[in-house]
């Protein structure tokens, strides 16, 4: 007879549950494929996936792209996956992590254009590389575009430099 303890020694995946895996590493190798190569720089990857994720567009045919991103999806299993996802999620804009440091950096602009040197003060201590002196300019050209109604240039050089700060101290650029 069987001992309930010897059932719970028992966990081995199903035949389901490793397709899963394994589609779900082939999807993801295939989200690598639309990445430039100065980001692929940056992913943990091995020198034989690097090769099979450049040679990507080179398969244009319906079968053959089928085939290479299966390639790829086995080379995925030899990666570090939790390393990958972790730098893929920052950067694709489709994931929730992205669209909530998107989401935060408006803020900052926000508050900084609508702030006070206080405001600037916690920006800067965040971001401790910031450019003081660039910022309160865009700051300043910001509020008086707002003030005379004009597109909001400025605003976006804000963000764009805020942004630009945010991925050098995550480490994106």
């Amino acid at each position: 007879m069987y001992d309930i303890s010897d059932l719970d020694d028992f966990e081995e995946k199903s035949k389901t549950q490793v397709k899963r895996e394994l589609h779900a590493l082939q999807d993801l190798g295939e989200r690598l494929t639309t990445f430039k190569s100065d980001v692929l720089d940056r992913l943990p990857l091995t020198d034989a996936l690097r090769k099979a994720l450049a040679d990507a567009p080179k398969h244009t045919a319906n079968i053959a792209r089928k085939r290479h991103l299966q390639y790829i999806g086995k080379l995925m299993r030899d990666q570090d996956i939790e390393g990958i996802l972790a730098l893929v999620d920052q950067l694709d804009a489709s994931t929730r992590q992205y669209n909530e440091r998107f989401h935060a950096l408006e803020r900052w602009r926000d508050r900084l254009i609508a702030g006070n040197d206080e405001t600037l003060e916690a920006f800067v201590t965040e971001y401790p590389d910031t450019d003081r002196q660039q910022l309160r300019s865009l700051i300043r050209h910001a509020q008086h575009e707002a003030a005379r109604n004009k597109p909001p240039a400025a605003s976006r050089k804000i963000f764009k430099y805020i942004r630009g700060l945010d991925e050098t101290q995550r480490g994106l650029r």
